[in-house]
């Protein structure tokens, strides 16, 4: 077939004719517009062997997508070869096109005589020609149709004219998309690389060349591992070959390295990799879009530190303190910095400061005497060996980091541990040894600072964390070391009042109650385990005229020391009261004049008063819980008493009731730290104390060991006086 157009370098639409073909343009492809009814076959993959292989699959292949027709014309220009694409792209059937003059078919009549001069030229040799120019179509349309036309010659000699045909619209749509992907891979801010079913670099963009910092042409032939040893080239490969299997692309895989570009800086990378197919579906690559997050990811880290550090610190405002314990708030101290900050925590305490010699501010002395509170480890480490002992005491001068932090009151950091700077660190050349083992590579000692008093220091060291101690971390300590510090202060203080109020209470409290006729006695007192609770209690056995006994026991309201010594006027006035051989009644009446005399002071009491002689007891209440009676062969039973108003009401009348005991009979006396809880009914614990005493004839003082076991709470939250007594006959003169 000839083709025919006025400038063979710039058809002309008007005047370019046709001889004879009908389909598209084989140069350029179109994707969007492949034929399923005519696909291509498929083309042939390289052999691993190094020959070639054949694709037995099939589908569109790049010419369908383009419809690239072809049509053979002969010597006098009929139609000799019509392609099935020719009849798609043009409409003729082969029965209407073979046998027939291409010009007449296909070309308007006021451009045959230029097509016929092409078709001419090129048949005698002259040059092959490439242009576009309307052909009409069977339905009587003209449409712009891209041509390539050459002679060809068989065994013979004879001449043919060979023209391949594509619809231009579709070749100007794919030359469009072309570029514009051409130019987007060029131009775009963002890295792009194709690689191969061998995940070979096929094609990296100027992006990526800066990206990785290496020319395109050092990554063509390469494997990622290979082009780039820094990074994380075994998962980035995985990746790719799980997409390249799957189909299903991986997007923003976040990974990080360095490259040529910046070899001494980590970057971070976020990746999205897709796979490449033909249109037949066959996989042909992976492509990647790599993008510089770096800046993102150090701003995201920080954020997520600061959250860190935050949480850190509102953890420890929760989790320090819980209790008024010296050293179990060391320990939780050490349990909030580890992990969390070092890999080794201890908290150690200025010993002046628990003696009560410490005077205000930071301690001037060469020398410095520390207590070991607490030591946390992360894991086991000779670090610990190397540490003071939790109890000791310790004693270093001014060259030791930990004094140099309380002398300053300032944190004293030591980023880079050295060889040189471990004696500073360790207590002796032994232990300097045993951090050295550790790994210790930074240190960092901040003072614990309680009410403008240094009273101890944190020591924190690194031995698995590879970064050192810095700015943000010192400031981090210093705000744990300030909460700390304050609830260490606070236990420290706490503790003294509860050796104090203890004091007072044991000192006030009988040691060793008289032994007295026809009364068998055991008796417990066992403090609050808060200092701020210890104080309230008391029992007293009196010895009274005619082998008389009177049992007291008391609960001031409030705690402390305050109440302690309330107790120690009450317990005086009671005794000085019962031994005047007064009724109970009146006892408590007296009392309660005492205790409104003392201003805002309420207390309960019990007083019985026992008659050996008669079997006779006489009991009074002012607002205490009741008494329990046992007796062998009935069951305990607590009883039933005027209650009375506490001690301190004032001007409220008390009343005594006359119990007969037999011998062997006891009784019960106890406070409300025995049996009150704040999650059960006091019914419900009276029930079980009394469950407990079914044995009359336990001895006293395992009865008294078992209530407190069975009863007493652990956190111990209240005082409690136990206080119980057996009758047994009273001797004769004749006895003795």
């Amino acid at each position: 077939m000839n083709t025919a157009d006025p400038s063979p370098a710039e058809p002309d639409p008007e005047h370019a004719d046709l001889a004879a073909p009908d389909h598209a343009d084989p140069d350029l492809a179109a994707p969007d517009h492949a034929d399923p009814e005519h696909p291509a076959p498929a083309p042939a993959e390289a052999d691993p062997s190094g020959g070639p292989s054949v694709d037995p699959a099939t589908g569109p292949g790049l010419l369908d997508v383009l419809g690239v027709a072809g049509v053979v014309l002969d010597a006098e220009g009929r139609i000799a070869l019509w392609s099935p694409q020719a009849e798609e792209l043009f409409g003729y059937t082969p029965s209407d096109a073979l046998g027939r003059f291409a010009a007449k078919l296909l070309v308007d009549e006021e451009n045959l005589a230029t097509v016929l001069a092409l078709f001419e030229e090129v048949m005698a040799g002259t040059g092959s020609w490439a242009g576009a120019f309307p052909v009409r179509n069977k339905d009587g349309t003209t449409r712009l149709a891209e041509f390539r036309n050459m002679r060809l010659e068989d065994a013979e000699g004879r001449r043919y004219a060979l023209g391949i045909i594509s619809d231009q619209a579709t070749l100007r749509r794919m030359e469009r998309d072309l570029a514009l992907s051409m130019r987007l891979v060029a131009q775009s801010p963002i890295g792009l690389a194709v690689l191969d079913t061998e995940l070979r670099y096929v094609l990296v963009n100027p992006a990526l060349e800066r990206i990785n910092g290496l020319p395109a042409a050092a990554h063509m032939g390469r494997r990622v591992h290979e082009a780039l040893p820094h990074v994380d080239a075994a998962s980035i490969e995985a990746a790719m070959r799980d997409v390249l299997s799957t189909g299903r692309p991986q997007l923003n895989r976040f990974t990080t390295g360095r490259t040529p570009a910046d070899p001494d800086q980590d970057h971070a990378w976020s990746l999205s990799l897709y796979r490449l197919e033909d249109p037949a579906g066959r996989p042909l690559g992976v492509a990647a879009s790599i993008v510089d997050v770096t800046e993102q990811h150090k701003t995201s880290m920080a954020v997520a530190l600061a959250r860190q550090r935050l949480s850190l610190i509102a953890d420890a405002s929760v989790r320090i303190g819980t209790t008024l314990d010296l050293w179990v708030t060391a320990r939780e101290l050490g349990d909030i910095a580890v992990p969390q900050l070092a890999d080794l925590a201890t908290v150690d305490i200025l010993d002046a400061v628990l003696t009560g010699e410490h005077p205000p501010g930071a301690p001037t002395d060469e020398t410095v005497r520390f207590r070991a509170l607490a030591v946390k480890a992360a894991r086991p480490t000779p670090a610990t060996l190397a540490a003071d002992p939790v109890g000791t005491i310790a004693r270093y001068d001014t060259t030791r980091v930990v004094t140099q932090c309380v002398r300053a009151a300032r944190p004293v950091l030591v980023a880079r541990v050295t060889e040189a700077e471990l004696p500073s660190v360790a207590r002796d050349a032994e232990a300097a040894t045993l951090l050295a083992a550790a790994g210790l590579h930074s240190y960092l000692a901040v003072p614990l600072i309680a009410r403008g008093e240094v009273i101890g220091a944190l020591g924190l060291q690194r031995t698995d964390n590879p970064l050192p101690f810095d700015q943000d971390d010192v400031l981090l300590a210093s705000e744990l070391a300030a909460r700390a510090a304050v609830c260490i202060d606070n236990a420290r203080w706490y503790q003294k009042q509860r050796h104090a109020a203890l004091a007072l209470q044991r000192h006030l409290l009988p040691h060793s109650p008289t032994p007295t006729p026809g009364l068998e006695i055991a008796y417990r007192y066992q403090p609050a385990e808060a200092a701020g609770e210890v104080g309230g209690d008391w029992f007293d056995v009196i010895p009274l005229p005619d082998d008389k006994t009177a049992l007291v026991v008391g609960d001031v309201m409030g705690s402390g020391i305050n109440a302690a010594a309330t107790m120690g006027q009450l317990r005086t006035a009671a005794r000085t009261l019962a031994e005047l051989d007064l009724d109970p009644a009146t006892v408590l009446t007296r009392l309660d004049h005492t205790a409104t005399g003392l201003g805002h002071t309420m207390a309960t009491c019990v007083i019985a008063v026992y008659d050996p002689h008669r079997n006779r007891c006489r009991i009074a209440t002012a607002g205490h819980l009741p008494p329990v009676r046992t007796s062998p062969g009935r069951p305990p039973e607590l009883l039933d008493l005027p209650t009375g108003a506490p001690l301190g009401v004032g001007g409220v009348p008390f009343e005594a009731t006359a119990l007969d005991l037999d011998v062997g009979d006891q009784l019960v006396l106890y406070t409300d730290g025995l049996v009150e809880t704040r999650d059960e009914d006091i019914d419900i614990r009276l029930q079980a104390l009394t469950a407990l005493l079914h044995d009359p004839a336990r001895p006293l003082e395992e009865t008294c060991d078992l209530l407190l076991a069975e009863l007493r709470q652990p956190d111990g939250r209240d005082d409690v006086a136990l206080l119980v007594a057996r009758t047994r006959p009273v001797p004769t003169a004749s006895d003795s």
